[in-house]
């Protein structure tokens, strides 16, 4: 099936992002570790990103970075510290073990990257991966609203 209209298009960029997602969070899993702890530590290493930052890159809301980082705190994975720029935004530091978790996470991502690519035939995977880096370059950095509305609940009578 090739996209032929717009909804093609996202209907299988959802298909294949669900599919890595499930398979990445799956695999990670078994290490003892969850997809959400690896990405906002692999976010984090080294950046001097804030939580709000952090939170966008991860593609997080600001309430669910805010429990992932103190879980990250408890678990010794990442620290925090106020910014010198701003006092009221708090720096996200990965500690040792949370560089340890990385490079134990990245082989088995990587693995998982090598299974999705070697579905495309070698000369296709450098050009789908400029383009897909491509197109998320110029991603809205804005959450897109839409006028649908959450399906209504029965009342219980």
């Amino acid at each position: 099936m090739s996209a032929q209209t717009t909804s093609d298009l996202v209907v299988q960029l959802q298909l294949l992002g669900r599919d890595i997602e499930l398979e990445a969070a799956r695999r990670l899993e078994e290490m003892g570790t969850s997809l959400r702890v690896v990405s906002v530590l692999m976010c984090a290493d080294g950046n001097g990103k804030t939580q709000g930052e952090l939170a966008e890159l991860a593609c997080l809301d600001k309430s669910t970075m805010v429990h992932t980082l103190d879980a990250l705190e408890r678990s010794g994975l990442a620290t925090r510290k106020p910014s010198v720029r701003d006092r009221r935004a708090r720096v996200v530091d990965v500690t040792d073990e949370g560089r340890e978790l990385i490079a134990t996470a990245e082989p088995v991502l990587g693995e998982l990257y090598e299974a999705v690519l070697g579905r495309l035939p070698e000369a296709d995977r450098e050009p789908f991966l400029r383009s897909l880096s491509k197109l998320v370059e110029g991603r809205s950095p804005e959450p897109v609203v839409t006028a649908e509305r959450p399906p209504r609940r029965r009342s219980a009578r």
